[in-house]
Order: C-alpha cells, then structure tokens, then sequence
C-alpha cells in the first residue's frame, strides 16, 4: 500500500457509508430507513479514494509503471 493515505480515507469512507445505512435501516424507529443514494455516492467516493495515489507519489513510486 504505497498511496497510504488516501487509501486509509477511502476505508474509513467506505466503513462509515455501511455503519450509517446500518444504523438508519436497523434502528427501532420503523419510520427511518437509509438514504440510498447517499451510501451509493459515499461508496463510490470510498473506492475512488481507494484507487487514487497520494499528492506525494509520482506514477512510478505508485506502482502505475
């Protein structure tokens, strides 16, 4: 994992979309429920973050040659 730090933002992104949409679907107020289309974008968020390299990496330090 050499673009550590965006990679460490894009789990946390990921891990804090499906604990929210968790806790919205299985709270005891059945009148709640996820918003979709933000889990969906923080998700994608998330995996680009994932995919991106750090400001301080050129191409080849990142592995990308």
């Amino acid at each position: 994992m050499k673009s550590w730090k965006t990679t460490l933002a894009g789990i946390a992104a990921i891990v804090a979309a499906i604990a929210l949409a968790i806790a919205h679907q299985f709270d005891s107020d059945p009148t709640t429920a996820a918003d979709w289309s933000a889990v969906i974008t923080a998700l994608t968020a998330g995996v680009g973050l994932v995919l991106a390299r750090d400001n301080d990496k050129t191409s080849e330090q990142a592995g990308a040659r």
